[in-house]
């Protein structure tokens, strides 16, 4: 059980840091949609000749369609939640009910199961999101308009200022459900495909859910003059953290793992608090700890 783990832990370290580079892009669609470009075309003659020499049954077919739908509404979802909140702010809404959904999903449908301290650890995780996330709290409110927003977090007063602070976390927790079925839709799409073929039928909906928002910005061409390091580095970081986590799923069930990759939420704290000058670190990082006092419990006794 250590690898998976170990490939999990990572995962969440590498998403954690491609999504600071996200939040501190001048357009995160064409940021998003140049990370995932490079990686898609170097895969495509891997996911090509997997299906020349092994072809699916009309039903797998039809399940990559489906994981194709959702990486392109994920894609999309994305991009608009990150032009409106903090890093610290909204990656704990994203990447925590991931964290609930996930395991009731693998316990109900795939036959899984949780020890006591698996759901104590999971209790603690979601008390830290969404105390991280600052739901309920009327005092963090004006912490979505920080200075740690590089691309304009909505800022207001009076009853807008409510509105200026959810929509972002709204918009999260539709990311949030959206990564929920497309990692249950992958987890059945690998009894078909290699982590590798299916990497790519991923990347292949991830870059269709932004090309229309690219083309209407036409700000690709600045984008990768302003941040060409960024976005390599980003090409590597982003694809590769899915891939981790799809050959940890190859090795472990599915329950026992996927909340280990959140502890990309305290890497992506730490990263929004020290690097881009978030508002509310103290409260966010001690959140961090409670959450991986959670991880702990899952990964050692869960």
């Amino acid at each position: 059980m250590l690898l998976p783990i170990l490939l999990v832990l990572a995962s969440g370290m590498c998403h954690a840091v491609w999504s600071m580079f996200t939040k501190r892009s001048l357009n995160k669609s064409s940021f998003l949609w140049s990370i995932m470009m490079v990686s898609t075309v170097l895969l495509l003659p891997v996911l090509l000749a997997e299906l020349w020499t092994q072809p699916l049954a009309p039903g797998a077919y039809a399940l990559l369609l489906l994981s194709v739908a959702l990486q392109a509404l994920y894609s999309w979802l994305l991009s608009i939640t990150y032009e409106m909140g903090d890093l610290s702010q909204i990656y704990p809404v994203m990447r925590g009910t991931s964290t609930l959904l996930i395991p009731l999903i693998g316990v109900i449908f795939l036959k899984e199961s949780l020890s006591v301290y698996g759901w104590i650890g999971i209790c603690c995780m979601l008390g830290g999101f969404a105390v991280l996330s600052g739901i309920g709290s009327r005092r963090s409110l004006p912490a979505a308009s920080g200075s740690g927003s590089m691309s304009g977090t909505p800022s207001a007063s009076g009853s807008g200022t409510t509105l200026g602070y959810y929509t972002p976390v709204l918009m999260a927790l539709c990311v949030g459900l959206c990564t929920t079925c497309y990692v249950f839709v992958d987890k059945l799409n690998l009894q078909h495909m290699s982590p590798l073929a299916l990497l790519e039928v991923t990347n292949i909906g991830f870059v269709a859910g932004l090309t229309p928002a690219v083309l209407r910005s036409r700000k690709l061409l600045e984008e990768w003059r302003r941040n060409t390091f960024t976005i390599l580095l980003g090409s590597v970081l982003n694809p590769g953290s899915y891939l981790l986590f799809l050959f940890a799923l190859q090795q472990a069930p599915l329950a026992h793992i996927s909340p280990l990759r959140e502890i990309g939420t305290i890497f992506a704290t730490l990263l929004g608090v020290l690097l881009l000058k978030e508002r509310q670190g103290l409260r966010r990082l001690v959140c961090s700890v409670v959450i991986f006092c959670g991880i702990l419990l899952i990964g050692i006794w869960g």
